[in-house]
């Protein structure tokens, strides 16, 4: 019981999380703001048990008919949807009470409430009833914005307080490499969504669209970094350390398109280094810095 609600937890997108997290918070320092390791601590908590809750939640109100994990028995399936429904309100819960207690330290300013408030309102609509983005083709574009540009925006806002455009120069790129790779995942379980009926957004959008909207989503994101330079923002450079796995993506999802077999492992590990590695890189340059 204990693995199978491990797995529920999605502890890959807990770690991504976590790395956005970072990154926002890396980029006051280089700005010389000074560096507040509690607010750190206490935003990362939050926004972590918020994923949590959110991939929780997305489970426990799953359609009946849909499996949890294999090979269950229906009392084993009830017993694991009533379990991750408690873990997700206790971890929605405290991950309120860290936002409380950022309020009494007097780390929250009126943006990053607008930020925390998003962040909620993405976890409830994602994941329940009668909205439940997940199974409206909207899933995976609400996963991107939450993880890659409400996140890192939280984590920026509690340590510098204001705003500033390079957070955006940032976290748009991060956010279109995150969608493809949410793309990509959709690719890989194509056949088991269909059998289910899921709204997934690349069965809204079908094959024929979603691959060029794969495609242009990654060059959108290396345009904006190599354009950076022109607002001043040349750190960015270190981006471009994974463009040969980006154009590797490329070509895996193009020749995906035109019927060769599938190597599944190699695509989501490319799809997941391009959006992983990316965030990591310029997250280690401006610790760096």
């Amino acid at each position: 019981m204990m693995s199978a609600l491990f797995k529920l937890t999605r502890p890959l997108l807990l770690l991504l999380a976590a790395l956005t997290y970072t990154l926002g918070a890396s980029i006051p320092a280089y700005l010389g703001r000074s560096f507040q390791p509690v607010v750190y601590a206490l935003g990362l908590a939050g926004v972590l048990l918020a994923e949590l809750s959110m991939a929780l939640l997305a489970e426990v109100f799953r359609p009946h008919n849909e499996p949890l994990v294999e090979n269950e028995t229906p009392q084993q399936k009830e017993a694991l949807r009533t379990n991750a429904l408690y873990l997700s309100i206790a971890a929605l819960s405290s991950s309120a009470f860290f936002v409380y207690l950022l309020y009494i330290d007097q780390a929250l300013v009126a943006s990053s409430i607008i930020f925390i408030v998003t962040s909620f309102v993405l976890v409830i609509s994602y994941s329940i009833p009668p909205i439940r983005l997940v199974n409206r083709g909207f899933g995976e574009l609400t996963l991107a914005a939450h993880i890659a540009y409400v996140v890192p925006s939280i984590g920026f806002l509690l340590q510098a307080q204001d705003n500033h455009r390079l957070l955006a120069v940032i976290i748009i790129p991060l956010t279109a490499l995150a969608l493809a790779y949410f793309i990509v995942v959709n690719f890989t379980s194509y056949l088991i969504d269909q059998k289910y009926e899921r709204g997934t957004l690349l069965r809204r959008l079908t094959w024929e669209r979603a691959v060029p909207l794969h495609h242009g989503l990654i060059v959108f994101a290396y345009v904006v970094f190599a354009v950076a330079p022109l607002f001043g923002f040349s750190i960015l450079g270190t981006a471009f350390l994974t463009l040969p796995f980006a154009l590797l993506q490329i070509i895996l999802v193009r020749n995906l398109s035109l019927g060769a077999k599938p190597n599944w492992v190699l695509l989501t590990s490319t799809a997941l280094a391009v959006f992983g590695l990316t965030t990591y890189f310029i997250t280690l340059t401006f610790w760096l810095r």
